[in-house]
């Protein structure tokens, strides 16, 4: 039974969907005005596993990712679309594209899923509108001078996702206090523009924007409804973001907005968190340049999604070359299952010895990897039972074949399938498709074990070092010579 840590209740719960068989999610998108860096990747590469492993486990599953192309706002009042515009000196919707097109690369590089439905703000400014009418109506929300405030006083239950009080959060509040807001903390619906805002559109309150809260409610609950399963996002996103949209959302509709709450922990660089604001960011652009997409991906689940991520160059370094370890392993494990093509029923062999030993342990993996899956999506450990299991069929695959071993090797490559494919990682490229290029280095193999024969050491030796240049190493012992991949 899966069981997910829900932030609204502070403790893992078992995971119920509201609609038998069905999982509806929606995960706070990217404010597309400059690069994604690796704080991005951070929480969709977890998101894309949680994905994986709810289609794994036979849902159907919906995903909904929006796009932030208005409305996000710095703590100066300044819309970061806007600011992204007016420094690359190009129109907002032209510098959205850009952005929008580098975000879906990035995350295709790294083998992320791309979500059912990824709402843009800026194509749902009706909804917005409607929902905030909604709330003017039921007397949370007020207009000044053209732009809309929700009341927070008005929704009694306001911070029970964060755990604050509106007390102390007054007290504790850095922002200066707005003149057209009756409370400092009531956040924005929709903001006037001026004339001159790049950004605007009519509604009844006159020309002007959203706020960035507001069009996550009107999005999810478009393609989701106003009660779904799963709500997902950055830890930094619980207050005031997650907090604003249950406030407004369930005062709309009078509904529970959503059943559980998931959120990613920060990515940290010498102990900070990392931020644009801070200068202490990498783009993914960056680091592809330095490393494999599939060892960023494995760098950043060996840590549990919920815990913060420290980022080093040594860890990275470190991820990369387990990720080579790992599809040396899978592409010996293939070599040997090609070179014994023979089709038999392998199964009504008795097994024993090391190959049965290592059927038991494929067995034990697969539930091991199912466990730790369904304890809050531990992929660390999901890592750990993958890599191990490889080991084992690594070791296997060097000796020399028999329908034993290639029945359980046949296992081996069908579970470890299934873990990499919940992973997520795209790491076919090592292994080799091809009968045929098997057979021609078993054929150099033989020959070259014709010239040792012979005492043609030269040649011989040559053989083995140009196969070493080509990432074939050839292991010389007393029942013959094995070969695998480096």
């Amino acid at each position: 039974m899966l069981r997910v840590y829900n932030t609204l209740n502070r403790g893992k719960e078992k995971f119920i969907p509201i609609r038998e068989g069905q999982v509806g999610i929606y995960v706070c998108g990217p404010t597309v005005y400059d690069y994604a860096h690796l704080g991005h990747a951070k929480s969709y590469v977890s998101f894309d596993v949680i994905v994986r492993y709810l289609n794994y486990l036979g849902y159907r599953v919906r995903y909904v990712q929006n796009i932030t192309d208005v409305g996000h706002l710095l703590d100066t009042g300044e819309d970061r679309i806007l600011k992204g515009a007016v420094r690359e000196r190009i129109e907002p919707m032209e510098l959205v594209e850009k952005y929008t097109r580098v975000y879906f690369e990035d995350m295709d590089a790294l083998n992320v899923r791309r979500p059912n439905i990824s709402p843009h703000a800026s194509a749902h400014i009706p909804e917005q509108i409607e929902l905030i009418k909604r709330l003017l109506s039921k007397g949370y929300a007020y207009e000044v001078n053209g732009s809309v405030y929700y009341s927070v006083k008005s929704f009694p239950e306001y911070g029970k996702l964060s755990g604050r009080r509106i007390e102390d959060l007054r007290e504790g509040a850095r922002v200066e206090p707005h003149p057209e807001k009756r409370f400092p903390l009531d956040f924005a619906l929709w903001k006037k523009a001026d004339p001159e805002h790049i950004m605007r559109w009519p509604s009844p309150w006159g020309w002007g924007y959203p706020g960035w809260h507001i069009e996550c409610s009107a999005m999810s609950m478009k393609y989701l409804g106003d009660s779904f399963d799963i709500h997902g996002g950055g830890i930094e996103n619980i207050f005031p973001h997650h907090e604003c949209e249950i406030a407004q959302s369930e005062a709309a509709t009078g509904r529970p907005f959503v059943r559980y709450w998931l959120h990613n922990g920060m990515v940290m660089v010498g102990g900070d968190e990392m931020h644009k604001s801070l200068g202490n960011f990498i783009t993914l652009r960056e680091l592809f340049r330095r490393y494999s997409p599939m060892a960023v991906r494995l760098f950043i689940l060996n840590s549990h999604y919920r815990s913060p991520l420290e980022y080093s160059d040594e860890a990275l370094t470190a991820a990369e070359h387990g990720l080579e370890r790992l599809k040396a392993a899978l592409t010996n494990i293939d070599i040997a299952i090609r070179r014994n093509p023979e089709e038999r029923d392998y199964e009504e062999e008795r097994l024993s010895g090391q190959e049965k030993e290592l059927f038991e342990a494929t067995i034990d993996a697969g539930k091991q990897f199912r466990e730790a899956m369904d304890d809050d999506f531990n992929a660390p450990m999901a890592i750990g039972i993958l890599f191990e299991l490889a080991r084992k069929g690594n070791v296997l695959s060097q000796l020399e074949p028999t329908g034993q071993r290639l029945a359980v090797l046949k296992k081996v490559k069908e579970t470890i399938g299934e873990i990499i494919g919940v992973l997520g990682f795209d790491i076919d490229g090592r292994r080799v498709e091809s009968e045929e290029l098997v057979r021609l280095v078993d054929l150099l193999v033989k020959v070259r074990s014709h010239l040792r024969r012979m005492a043609e050491w030269e040649v011989s030796d040559r053989i083995r070092d140009e196969l070493n240049k080509l990432g074939i190493v050839l292991e010389d012992r007393s029942e013959g010579t094995v070969w695998r991949l480096k």
